[in-house]
């Protein structure tokens, strides 16, 4: 039997030797991955696939900015994972985790992989250059604040010059703030409520002031260009949920062990970036085989596994115990358990509308026509409002 996972980004399975594990185990299963770069545009060709019927795999990921509008407008495209017996393993995960894949009729739709708590990686080597601290303990008082990590941010640029820049993007420093948040595109009766939110116009002028100061590198995230900037020292600085580590390992390579660090995140508070979840299409042959590889990739040991070798924090609580006294070589020994488990214990549950990640893609798309044309805050804010009115309908 083949089973055929489709995901996006890295989710660290294949890297972890998580898939030879299962195989080995199961000697009858072959499990066939692929993989789409950019979350938007998976989330596209599923839509397409879900429409049509065809080309699905077995099991799908799914981001969790788009779990509400799995469990509220396509819950009859998925497989109820309880009638696998999947409600016996409620508690393993937190409470917030379980349900926000659990339709109101009490159908588990998915079960939990990481989640994305906060920090900062960032570039010794870069930084010693430019004079600036590289103890994380140092700099995570420095940056206590979003101004005091621009402020650093201008101090890096004074001595770097035109040649590395503080930041990748400034969405990345949006989606960083927001994450901070327990609500900030809907409420909690489902109301869009983004445009009045002063916690999302907060987070927009940080990130205007930090493009219009020149202190990004102007990279869109997922480029071949931004890619390639892990290795070549085009920016210092990266928003970093915990699923970013197995990412930069992937794109710097050997040459950047030692070189990257990690603090804790600026502005006070913990925060979270993305997160995931496996799930199966009703239109899956093997749905019953496909649940024993989900149960099992989602399971403590394996999402321990998963920290230890790619970064990516579990959801599983058994593993979020088990991970804590973590330290990663290749960041500098970077005490990552302590740092993301201390901000996954502290991040607000954030509410979650159904096109979540619709309204976030146009509001950093528009912070990208600052950073890179110089549009005006005004005209890409109103870029943006243009575009999740077209979004969300």
């Amino acid at each position: 039997m083949t089973l055929t996972i489709d995901l996006f980004g890295t989710f660290g399975f294949k890297e972890a030797g998580l898939y030879a594990d299962y195989e080995r185990l199961h000697p009858n299963v072959t499990i066939k991955e692929s993989s789409t770069e950019n979350e938007a545009d998976y989330w596209k060709a599923l839509q397409t696939r879900l429409a049509g019927g065809g080309g699905l795999a077995d099991i799908q990921g799914i981001e969790v900015g788009r779990i509400a509008s799995v469990t509220q407008q396509q819950a009859d495209k998925f497989t109820d994972l309880n009638t696998f017996g999947a409600a016996s393993l409620k508690n393993e995960w937190s409470p917030a985790k379980w349900s926000a894949a659990t339709t109101t009729d009490g159908r588990t739709l998915g079960l939990g992989t990481d989640i994305g708590p906060e920090a900062i990686c960032y570039r010794t080597d870069l930084f010693r250059q430019a004079g600036l601290p590289t103890d994380r303990d140092v700099l995570a008082r420095r940056w206590a604040t979003w101004d005091g990590y621009l402020e650093l941010g201008r101090q890096y640029q004074a001595k770097a010059g035109a040649k590395s820049h503080w930041m990748d993007s400034v969405g990345s420093l949006y989606s960083l703030i927001t994450g901070q948040q327990k609500e900030r595109y809907y409420d909690a009766s489902g109301k869009l409520v983004y445009k009045d939110n002063p916690a999302v116009k907060a987070a927009w002028d940080t990130s205007v002031k930090a493009a219009q100061e020149g202190l990004s590198a102007k990279l869109a995230q997922w480029t071949p260009a931004w890619n390639e900037a892990f290795s070549s020292g085009s920016f210092a600085t990266i928003g970093c949920p915990a699923w970013m580590l197995g990412y930069i390992k992937g794109q710097a390579g050997s040459a950047g062990q030692g070189k990257w660090d990690v603090a804790p995140l600026p502005g006070g508070a913990a925060g979270n970036w993305g997160g995931s979840y496996l799930t199966i299409p009703k239109s899956s042959p093997h749905a019953k085989a496909a649940y024993d590889l989900v149960q099992w990739l989602t399971a403590a040991p394996q999402q321990e596994k998963l920290f230890r070798k790619q970064g990516s924090f579990p959801s599983n609580l058994g593993a979020v115990k088990a991970v804590q006294d973590v330290k990663d070589p290749y960041f500098s020994n970077a005490p990552i358990g302590r740092i993301f488990g201390t901000a996954a214990r502290t991040s607000p549950v954030q509410v979650l509308g159904v096109q979540d990640n619709d309204v976030n893609t146009q509001i950093t798309n528009a912070l990208g026509e600052v950073e890179r044309r110089g549009t005006g805050s005004g005209t890409a804010w109103s870029h943006a409002e243009k575009g999740i009115q077209n979004a969300v309908g």
